[in-house]
């Protein structure tokens, strides 16, 4: 198989991005950064500790560095673990106990006591459960003041945020806005049926009534120039999803909420990529000499950010704050 197409299928990093603006003190010292990494590295989850999250090494060799600088762009890892406990499973141990309880009693547990042997169910429980690992990638765009995280989910993107912002104390970062939101960009470039420059309109689609009906309707393989896509739009449908592709070698989904999904290379970015050069480093370069190109274009095609860069950003919303991982049985935020 020649080395480019290769290359093309294989490619995994950066699947999903969710861009912030860093804030005026930008990325923060190095040296200090790795130090804090260093005290959160990723440990397994003991034995009936319900779940863990921790910093790896980006490159996935041992004793790597925690942060991998490639072309002047920072990486990282965390990687999140997770015990899987079935709720019918802890349902059914806590219904054992609560019958031994009220045969050699002869009552109920009450509420709180049912609670407690919930608790001790999932106790007892826990050393036995399978694990469950993922991994977020963080990248950080010094020279353009920039933070992306490859996070399938606002909640898990939060809880990477926190981990950063506790490892680095002088990080602040906000999600990117835009002028105009999304949505209506979307709305009208569906309209139109002409997108911005730069860009092409794919074969992907969901549009969300905002009523209390939530009525949605949803494209995939199919044509979006059609009279039915803009009377689903005319009639008050607004896209939360649209599939895009930027100048021919980067296609992806747009979300209402500025997120960028699906993010995949049209074979002739790989074009004259030898075998002997894929690998991290490879990949590394090639996403992130695409994509920070990618994410300026977009901006400008929402209107530019409502603040010039230079300008100092607001402070860090809570979900940026540090908080540490719990260690009491307890479902996650990012499950």
């Amino acid at each position: 198989m020649p080395a480019a197409l290769r290359l093309s299928q294989d490619f995994s990093l950066f699947k999903n991005l969710i861009v912030y603006r860093l804030g005026a003190a930008g990325v923060p010292d190095l040296n200090a950064m790795l130090a804090g990494l260093d005290k959160a590295r990723f440990l397994p989850c003991a034995p009936t500790q319900p779940l863990s999250l921790g910093w790896v090494e980006p490159r996935g060799d041992a004793h790597a560095p925690l942060v991998e600088i490639i072309g002047g762009q920072w990486l990282l890892e965390l990687r999140f673990e997770q015990k899987m406990l079935p709720a019918s499973v802890v349902r059914r141990r806590t219904e054992e106990r609560a019958a031994q309880i009220e045969k050699s009693t002869g009552r109920k547990p009450g509420k709180r006591e049912t609670r407690d042997l919930k608790d001790e169910a999932m106790l007892d429980l826990l050393p036995q459960a399978f694990t469950k690992q993922a991994s977020v990638r963080v990248w950080i765009d010094p020279e353009a003041g920039l933070l992306m995280l490859d996070a399938g989910s606002s909640a898990r993107a939060d809880a990477t945020t926190s981990a950063l912002v506790a490892a680095a104390p002088s990080l602040a970062a906000l999600q990117l806005q835009t002028a105009t939101s999304p949505a209506v960009a979307m709305a009208e470039w569906l309209t139109s049926a002409e997108a911005p420059a730069g860009f092409s309109i794919d074969r992907e689609c969901e549009l969300k009534s905002a009523d209390e009906t939530k009525s949605a309707v949803r494209y995939a393989r199919h044509a979006l120039d059609t009279d039915d896509v803009r009377a689903h739009v005319q009639a008050g449908k607004m896209p939360t999803r649209l599939a895009l592709t930027w100048r021919g070698r980067v296609s992806f989904v747009l979300t209402e909420q500025l997120q960028i999904r699906k993010i995949s290379y049209v074979d002739g970015v790989f074009d004259g990529v030898a075998e002997r050069d894929s690998g991290f480093d490879a990949d590394a370069a090639i996403a992130t000499g695409e994509l920070r190109q990618l994410i300026p274009d977009l901006v400008e095609a929402l209107g530019g950010e409502p603040q010039s860069p230079g300008q100092a950003a607001p402070p860090a919303s809570p979900a940026v704050s540090a908080s540490p991982a719990p260690t009491t049985p307890t479902t996650p935020p990012w499950a």
